[in-house]
């Protein structure tokens, strides 16, 4: 038998792929565990912080977990994740898996290459993401918390970020071997092929090519001919030569047992010799020859598809080409131009020059008061547990499932009831729960939005106290990037809660006297002034009952504003907030005048522009800071003042989000005659103290539960979506001194911040010199309301026309210049001088004329 057909003996295709059973056993448990590890990392995670105190009770019975793997799940989570490496965690898993598979031998991928990526990613991906994450959450770990806080307390927030990008970028210069060398050989191959390409898909012309005899003999020239051995000879294997084949042509494989009959005349086959065309695209095939015929392997000019240019004429070579480079058209208009003129020469414009050394207040100011670390009494959380399941179970109301979430003031017990439960029956039992647990303040939340459960709040025996240094000192206040930020307390999942007073944009208070309503506003303007500089925040505050507010006198100079001819900038006197009012609706429609000449939306846009250099001060144009207008009673300037209050604020209220104008206004008493409807459309956010009475409770929330808190800043925070119960943050009064003293020994402003000048109708009116265009809208009414009842009284007209003192007295004075009433007559009513309506008539007839 030839060599050529030996065989060499088959060999059994499963040799080498029967695996030892140790093998198999280690290669599946370190892919199993892989998968264990993944699957309790991803249920670690959605719910970390029900579950990360069930890390150390394992042996607990009575408390259920939600991981997939129970508490061996949230064991391996709280160990890998929380107090580990935080979500790098999952490239262990992957590790594992990388093993096992490297056991069972399917090596589908470089083992050490993917270790050391892996061990990269390891090491500062939880650094990274510590950084992002600021140290909240579980994704960097306790690593990356503690090495990104030491990096940061040394290199600071920069050197930081430069270090991690510095890592991230080294790896992928290292990795893809990004040097200027390996790119640029890269981009040199990229556009050899593009260009080969193109050549190979342009049209070729076969009379251009027959045309070009220059070509052909350049062809000829650099392909060699091709000599062919005589078949007929059949050499054997091993000594037949290959056939020479010509650089670029492809190689012509050898045909074995082809016997073909050469004739001796050579002469012949040159006389009958051919040019033969050989494709360069396809395969070179040998043509069938008879036993008469040979044939000769010599190519003679072969057709190469090389396309050619147009041969140009001496004519066409004097015409003139003219190349012209576009240009960059300037759209910068004159304005634009010469603001960038500005900011090269000048730089941004500063509003903090004029306080330039001025210091914000820091977190020293305000008290420590210890631990504020939330401890659990497992006997008491029981105590409820089975209090709560008893209670529900006398009444046919089944549970499978309870969870508790504890927070500074109450304890969160969120059920699942059985199927078929209906949820207003658990609503209904919530005066048994509350008489079953001896505690005061127990709400219902059924159901609870987003989560599918019911929520059952209980106060707890041993509150814990929210101080304001813990919230203020918080990373959550200190690196937010909202405009006005004002931090409440705590949520009762123990969590900083902040929301921005310019998205509010306003915000309702109400609580019963002695349940934190002071106290919230002392938290929310110490949170402003911890954030905001003099230049950013102007407060206009209006304080009836006196005592509130007046501790924020000693920084009239820096963050006050008031009227240009008022003595104090804390409005005391109820008589002078009309006018106050007013005038915060004349600087209201003095900016949005502002906003239109500059094509601006908002206050943000048109602040943005002014420090940019693009507004001209010549025309009006200043940097616009935000006021905060504060009323702390808000039922008694109503009592005093009536619509003449309410209509101001209202307007306020409806347009002066836009220009950066927000209000906080206070009450004692939710009554609807105080929170009218035209208020509450345009106050969209509400924070409720406990009040006395449901009603009350429905008047400032629209729904039930003001009046279950149990007080000392326990309240309830409603953005117009949902409702949050909050502990609100303590300070103290003598914290409240400390702060204001160290603003208001720095260097201020020559004066406070002076609001548009006011000019009420009460000077423009003067006994004894009426004048009927002048004449007040509701004066004939009045003179009736007076005539019919013969009683010339200010505080009737008050009640009757339900107006302010200054416009009922203005309405008196000008029914005495009419001759109408009589002049002041000390306690008594005036005299009423007309005694019929009917000579009224004939008098206001005449008056008209």
């Amino acid at each position: 038998m030839d060599k050529k057909t030996q065989t060499k003996p088959t060999e059994s295709p499963d040799k080498g792929k029967i695996l030892s059973k140790p093998r198999i056993f280690f290669g599946l448990t370190f892919i199993l565990f892989s998968i264990v590890l993944t699957l309790s990392f991803v249920s670690y995670l959605m719910n970390w912080k029900a579950d990360q105190s069930q890390a150390g009770t394992m042996t607990d019975k009575t408390i259920q977990s939600s991981n997939v793997f129970g508490k061996v799940g949230d064991w391996l989570g709280n160990i890998f994740i929380f107090e580990s490496i935080g979500i790098a965690s999952f490239i262990i898993a992957f590790l594992f898996l990388v093993v096992g598979t490297l056991i069972l031998k399917k090596r589908t991928f470089k083992p050490w290459k993917t270790i050391g990526h892996s061990l990269f990613f390891i090491c500062w991906l939880p650094i990274f993401m510590g950084a992002v994450t600021k140290g909240q959450g579980v994704l960097g770990g306790v690593y990356g918390y503690q090495i990104m806080d030491y990096l940061n307390a040394i290199i600071g927030p920069v050197g930081l970020w430069v270090v991690l990008a510095s890592s991230i970028l080294l790896y992928f210069i290292l990795e893809f071997n990004l040097r200027p060398s390996s790119i640029k050989a890269k981009l040199d191959k990229i556009n050899d092929h593009t260009i080969g390409k193109v050549k190979s898909m342009m049209p070729s012309s076969e009379e251009n090519f027959e045309a070009d005899t220059e070509l052909e003999e350049e062809a000829e020239e650099t392909i060699p001919n091709v000599t062919v051995t005589d078949v007929s000879s059949k050499p054997k294997a091993k000594d037949q030569e290959p056939v020479s084949v010509p650089k670029g042509f492809p190689e012509v494989q050898p045909v074995a047992d082809i016997e073909t009959i050469v004739t001796p005349n050579h002469t012949s086959f040159e006389e009958e010799e051919k040019p033969v065309s050989l494709n360069l695209n396809t395969r070179p095939s040998l043509p069938t020859s008879t036993p008469e015929q040979a044939f000769d392997m010599t190519p003679v000019s072969p057709a190469i598809n090389v396309p050619v240019p147009p041969v140009s004429s001496p004519a066409q070579d004097n015409i003139k080409f003219n190349v012209e480079v576009a240009q960059v058209i300037d759209v910068l208009d004159d304005s634009d131009r010469k603001s960038q003129e500005l900011v090269e020469k000048h730089g941004l414009y500063d509003h903090k020059l004029d306080l330039a050394g001025f210091q914000m207040p820091p977190v020293e100011l305000l008290k420590d008061y210890g631990n504020e670390e939330i401890s659990i009494n497992k006997e008491e959380l029981e105590e409820n547990k089975n209090k709560i399941v008893g209670l529900l179970k006398n009444f046919n109301v089944g549970i499978s499932e309870i969870k508790a979430t504890i927070g500074p003031t109450v304890t969160l017990y969120e059920i699942v009831p059985e199927a078929g439960i209906r949820v207003s029956a658990i609503k209904k039992l919530q005066d048994d729960i509350a008489l079953n647990l001896s505690a005061l303040g127990i709400r219902i939340i059924a159901p609870m939005p987003g989560k599918g459960t019911i929520g059952i709040e209980v106060p707890r025996k041993n509150p814990t106290m929210v101080s304001m240094r813990s919230v203020i000192a918080s990373h959550k206040f200190q690196n937010t990037d909202m405009d006005l930020p004002v931090v409440f307390g705590k949520t009762i999942s123990n969590e900083v809660f902040m929301a921005d007073l310019s998205k509010m944009p306003h915000l309702l208070m109400a609580g019963a006297t002695g349940q934190g309503k002071s106290v919230g506003i002392n938290a929310i303007l110490t949170s402003l002034l911890y954030k905001k500089h003099p230049s950013e925040l102007k407060f206009v505050m209006v304080d009836p009952k006196k005592v509130e507010l007046s501790l924020y006198s000693k920084i009239e100079r820096h963050y006050l504003a008031k009227l240009p001819d008022a003595e104090e900038a804390i409005i005391t006197d109820t008589n002078k907030v009309i006018n106050t009012l007013n005038s915060l609706c004349i600087e209201m429609d003095t900016r949005y005048d502002l906003l239109k000449n500059a094509f601006c939306k908002n206050l943000k846009e048109y602040n943005k522009k002014f420090t940019e250099r693009k507004l001209n001060p010549e025309n009006g144009h200043r940097y616009l800071p935000y006021i905060v207008l504060v009323v702390d009673e808000f039922a008694d300037l109503i009592m005093t003042a009536g619509k003449e209050v309410e209509l101001p604020i209202a307007r306020l209220a409806q347009l002066a989000r836009a220009v950066g104008i927000h209000l906080i206004v206070a009450t004692q008493r939710p009554s609807v005659n105080v929170i009218t409807g035209m208020i509450k459309a345009n106050f969209p956010a509400r924070a409720a103290f406990r009040v006395i009475s449901s009603v009350d409770s429905r008047t400032i929330l629209d729904s039930t539960g003001a009046d279950q808190l149990i007080g000392k800043g326990d309240m309830l925070y409603f953005n117009g979506n949902e409702i949050l119960r909050l502990q609100c943050a303590f300070v103290d009064t003598p914290e409240v001194e400390r702060l204001a003293e160290y603003i208001g020994e720095q260097k201020g402003y020559s004066s406070a911040f002076l609001l548009p000048e006011f000019v009420s109708e009460d000077s423009t009116s003067t006994v004894g010199a009426f004048d009927p265009n002048e004449k007040d809208a509701l004066f004939e009414e009045a003179a009736r309301i007076i005539v019919s009842t013969q009683q010339g009284s200010t505080s009737m007209l008050q009640r009757q026309l339900k107006l302010g003192y200054n416009r009922a007295g203005r309405i008196m004075d000008q029914l005495e210049a009419t001759g109408i009433v009589g002049g002041f007559n000390g306690a008594k009513a005036r005299e009423v001088i007309i005694s019929d309506l009917h000579s009224l008539e004939q008098f206001l007839e005449d008056l008209r004329n």
